[in-house]
């Protein structure tokens, strides 16, 4: 019953952020200075839940389910630290164009995309994994745990090089 809660919630946060991002995307707020500080920030950020994403692993191959927990929650908060900063730098800054050109434009373009679907994809694989874990149910939480945390590790790393990509060419 308590699973059927977190379902809907989890619907609900998986279709609300990657539409909000999207909307605020577009948005930009008049007369405010550019929050230009924030891509280092929240590319470290990426960074750093990228190690916590493996350092989690080795933990719970240790056996140690409560440190796991930790550091899975600590990723989730810099995941969320992540997206808000994200969206004030674009909702107060325009968007960087790559300047790469040849094959590294393609590649660059690769890897932001795949980024950008795989961010959508992460949300609601995050937050089932957190949920069946929570809930106790470790069979399935290890199972689906297999797919969120390649996919997430996937997502972290790629965030930071995008941005040691991109940012030769911030103004």
């Amino acid at each position: 019953m308590e699973e059927q809660k977190y379902k809907k919630f989890i619907t609900a946060v998986s279709i609300i952020i990657p539409v909000a991002v999207a909307a605020l995307f577009g948005i930009k707020i008049p007369n405010v200075e550019p929050l230009s500080f924030l891509p280092p920030i929240y590319a470290s950020i990426n960074g750093v839940t990228a190690i916590l994403l493996v350092a989690s692993v080795i933990v719970i191959k240790r056996g140690n389910r409560k440190l796991h927990e930790q550091l899975n929650t600590i990723a989730i908060i810099c995941s969320a630290l992540f997206l808000v900063m994200y969206v004030a730098y674009h909702m107060t800054s325009n968007s960087t164009p790559f300047g790469g050109e040849g094959i590294i434009k393609y590649v660059y373009l690769f890897i932001l995309i795949t980024h950008i679907l795989l961010s959508i994809v992460i949300i609601p694989l995050v937050l089932i994994t957190f949920m069946r874990a929570r809930l106790g149910n470790f069979p399935e939480h290890k199972k689906i745990a297999k797919i969120t945390f390649p996919l997430w590790l996937y997502v972290a790393v790629t965030g930071v090089v995008v941005y040691l990509m991109i940012s030769p060419y911030y103004v």
